[in-house]
Order: C-alpha cells, then structure tokens, then sequence
C-alpha cells in the first residue's frame, strides 16, 4: 500500500507566521482603517506577484467551473470579507465575543470538508481535535471560566468571519488539488484586491497612507500574508482540511508567543497550559497521521 503524504507540518508553519501578523500589525494599530490596511495587504502582494498573475489567470480559465467558483469565494470571502467581518465585530466594543466564535472554525471546515470533500474522521480524531480546541480557548482568555457572549450584532459578524475562513480552508484543499499552489496564491490576493476595495468604498475608509506606512504594510503582507500563503497551499495540497484546520490553531499559540517576547504581554497560568496543549496536540496529530491508519480518512476515486 502506498504511503499517503502529509504535510500537516507544514501548514502548522504557516499558521505560525500568521501569528506574526499583531507584531507587524501593531506599528499601524491606530493610524489606519483596518479596511485600508487590507487593501495595502493585497495590492502590496499582486504588485510583487505581478510576472505570476499570466500563468495564474490561464489557470483559472482553465480550471472547472467549481474550481473558479471556489477561487472567487476564497479570494473575496475568505481573504477579504472574512477579515472585514472579524474586524467590524471588535469594532462593536466587545473584544471576548469575536475570540469565542472564531473557535467554530475548526468545526466549520470538518463539517463542509464532509460535505465537499467527502472526508471523515475516525473517532480518535477527536482524541486531539477537543485537547486542540480547549487549548486554543485557553489562550485565547486569561480567565477562560468567565468569557461571556454579550453583543449579538458582535456574535453575528463573528460567526459570519467563522464560517468564511472554514470553508477558505475546505475549498482551498479542494481547488489545491487541481490548481499549482502558487496559481491559488496569486488569485487569492488578485480577487482578494477589487474586493477589499470595495470594502473601503462601502466603510468610506482612506486609500492613501504615509511613506513611513509603507515598510510595516510590505512587512504585513510579505510574511504573514504572502509567504505564509505559499506554504500554506503548499501543506494543504497533501493535508486533509480536517487535519488541517487543527494545524492552523498554531497560529494563536504563535501569537502569544510573541507577544510575550515583543509586546510585554503576560500570559496567566492557564494561557500558559493551553499554549502546551496545543503544540502538543498539533504534533502529535502530525506524528499520527503519518501512520498506516489515520484518523481523517480521504474519498478516493
């Protein structure tokens, strides 16, 4: 029998550098929209992708109509919406309900990767996806035992960023198994840019920024967007998007890291705990899969 390869790894790499994200991101805090600086994000990729964009747009013609679809959900949805909907839903002034109801993203992408993707899970799967999911509620919350859900119209915008980047990560396993990781690359942010510009036209946000601005935006979108991305399609092509939804949880735990090296953040005793479990949890489902009988099972045929 032939050995199925796995590179949860290496999307649990690329999460990581999304956890660079709130480092590079901080310089900005406060001097930009944040519709404006996911704009930047996006135009800053495409110029850089821009010898790339030829071979990516005959890709896309070339692709299967579900595929095209796919790739205009990811790029509008997943890159853009989603981070607009995610920031709009701290902007209600409730910080605690955002964090809570981006934990449904893993159970998001399981759900839509059975009914697109006709993956299932064993049920050892669980036996890291909850120690994975505690985890990441761990660190997401000083005081895990007294988080609250309180702004509905917060609730709503959250759940809604949720399901986006759910179905990102199902229907980029899905698109990566036809399309070149680096083609999915440069249409996530090619249709990512129009629709991140339409959203500072809807929210009246500023286009331009200062020169200083723009050694931070290049930063932001070469590594935790670009680069990340590249590894990310990459991992994902040979990654069930079950399994891989769980790697994408290092992006938190990367997080905290920083911020208690950078940013003088200082983590209570439970972050602590949680940021452990989910390195754990992450590699051990890793080291699992690589075995003769893995715990997410794929459609073949």
């Amino acid at each position: 029998m032939t050995q199925v390869r796995d590179r949860t790894w290496l999307v649990a790499v690329a999460a990581a550098l999304w956890g660079t994200d709130g480092l590079l991101r901080a310089p900005l805090a406060g001097a930009l929209p944040a519709a404006t600086v996911v704009f930047w994000e996006h135009l800053i990729a495409v110029v850089v992708l821009l010898p790339l964009v030829p071979a990516a747009v005959r890709a896309f013609r070339a692709a299967p109509t579900r595929d095209r679809v796919a790739i205009l959900v990811i790029g509008a949805g997943s890159s853009a919406l989603a981070t607009a909907l995610f920031t709009a839903a701290f902007a209600s002034g409730d910080a605690l309900t955002p964090l809570v109801l981006q934990k449904l993203q893993p159970l998001v992408a399981v759900v839509a990767a059975a009914a697109l993707l006709g993956e299932r899970v064993r049920a050892g799967y669980w036996l890291f996806a909850v120690p994975a999911l505690v985890g990441a509620w761990l660190v997401a919350f000083p005081d895990p035992l007294a988080v609250q859900v309180r702004e509905l119209g917060a609730a709503g915008l959250a759940v809604g960023a949720a399901v986006l980047w759910g179905f990102g990560t199902v229907l980029g396993r899905m698109v990566g198994v036809r399309t070149a990781p680096r083609d999915v690359t440069v249409l996530r942010f090619l249709v990512g840019l129009p629709a991140s510009a339409v959203i500072v036209a809807v929210q009246g946000a500023p286009l331009a920024v200062s020169p200083g601005q723009l050694g931070p935006l290049a930063l932001l979108a070469l590594i935790p967007g670009l680069l990340a991305l590249v590894l990310y399609y990459v991992g994902l092509r040979d990654t069930p998007a079950a399994r891989a939804t769980l790697a994408e949880l290092a992006f938190p735990a990367t997080a905290t890291v920083l911020g208690i090296a950078f940013l003088g953040v200082s983590p209570s005793p439970t972050q602590w705990i949680g940021l452990l479990v989910v390195v754990a949890a992450i590699t051990a489902l890793g080291l699992r899969e690589r075995g003769s009988e893995p715990v997410v099972l794929t459609r073949t045929g």
